[in-house]
């Protein structure tokens, strides 16, 4: 599969754009590339498609706002599909409006030349997903339950008598320039062309009725707290067999007992004796998935950190994986028994044990600047 192409990139608009030129943007390449007008031509088809995944993402302040940050992987890596799982009938149900009567005689419908109805589209699900620290670095497969509205089993339907099943309604209007004839969506079925035949007695007015289901999330690996996936088609079912909203799966990261995050990167304190800090040792650290032994140089001062390359967490937008600082810290007794005191006040007398800071020992404003370069 070819790499995305970006949104902007593909309506020909810049990331200052305005709603009204993404708009205009996007119906002049709507226009170009419409199947009415390419007939047969599957390269039309895909960049039809490709405008129109683009245009639902940028006319939306909530999806614009998450593709700034966070790109394609932000749009929904648990999605799939070449343009986020959209089909046709997606994309004629929710951008027909923006068409007007360009296409099927002035039908004003997306799909008038298909006979003007439109498949109404049910809502988005919200649910927040908890992940370990363990899980945000590696990558899950999640399974997850949710109460969603589905089609109610034996539900039938039928043709909308109100507009013959065209989910258009023309009204004839007398003005000083003659008739003027205007058409609009029907309001008895909301331009579905469809209305309940048969209903069972535990679904509601559109044939619709909850039940849980479990659903498959695969959470890509470097996802962030607050992170939206949007899994297409997943949410609750449309009125009158409509399409499906979508499943939006907000990420929750959950906090490590020992690692502090900080983007791809984490930290870690460690504490180690006086003794050792002088001669040198070896200790235990924690990471993601277990544990890792680093070795203590003789001489080792309080504040010194200690990097761990590849350790923290990958990026989720480009490649390589952050890295694992460790902060050592030079524990300090509160209280010391008679002889250990003895031995203390022995050694204070020694002239080794003088701070004694050379251009090597920095500073902590120094350490944290060389820390991030």
């Amino acid at each position: 599969m070819s790499e995305k192409r970006d949104f902007y990139d593909v309506l020909g608009v810049s990331k200052s754009a305005t709603a009204a030129e993404i708009k205009k943007a996007y119906r002049k390449l709507a226009l170009k590339y419409h199947p009415d007008k390419n007939e047969g031509d599957p390269a039309a088809e895909e960049k039809f498609k490709e405008a129109a995944e683009a245009y639902e993402v940028l006319s939306s302040e909530e999806k614009k706002a998450r593709y700034d940050q966070f790109g394609h992987a932000g749009m929904g890596g648990a999605a799939g599909g070449g343009h986020g799982g959209m089909n046709m009938d997606d994309i004629f149900s929710q951008f027909g409006d923006i068409f007007g009567g360009a296409f099927g005689g002035g039908g004003g419908s997306f799909g008038g030349a298909r006979g003007g109805s439109r498949r109404v589209r049910g809502s988005n699900l919200r649910v927040k997903m908890k992940l370990t620290l363990q899980e945000v670095t590696e990558g899950v497969n999640k399974k997850i339950k949710v109460n969603k509205l589905v089609n109610a089993d034996g539900v039938t339907f039928k043709d909308c008598t109100t507009c013959n099943g065209s989910g258009r309604v023309t009204r004839v209007a007398q003005t000083f320039l003659g008739a003027m004839q205007t058409q609009s969506a029907c309001n008895v079925c909301q331009g579905a062309g469809k209305k309940i035949d048969k209903k069972p007695t535990d679904a509601d007015q559109n044939g619709l009725v909850r039940k849980e289901e479990v659903i498959e999330v695969d959470i890509p690996a470097g996802v962030m707290e607050g992170m939206q996936l949007s899994v297409t088609g997943r949410g609750n079912a449309g009125p009158f067999d409509g399409v499906a909203g979508d499943l939006i799966v907000v990420i929750e990261e959950l906090p490590h007992e020992s690692l502090r995050r900080d983007g791809e990167n984490l930290h870690y304190e460690a504490y180690v004796n006086f003794v050792d800090a002088v001669l040198g040792s070896s200790i235990e650290v924690a990471t993601v998935n277990g544990k890792a032994k680093i070795k203590i140089e003789p001489g080792t001062q309080s504040g010194k950190t200690l990097r761990l390359k590849g350790k923290g967490i990958p990026a989720l937008q480009a490649y390589g994986t952050g890295d694992l600082f460790v902060h050592i810290n030079v524990w300090t007794p509160k209280k010391v028994s008679k002889e250990e005191k003895a031995i203390l006040e022995k050694l204070r007398e020694s002239d080794n044990f003088d701070p004694k800071p050379d251009h090597h020992d920095k500073g902590f404003f120094q350490k944290m600047k060389d820390m991030f370069h």
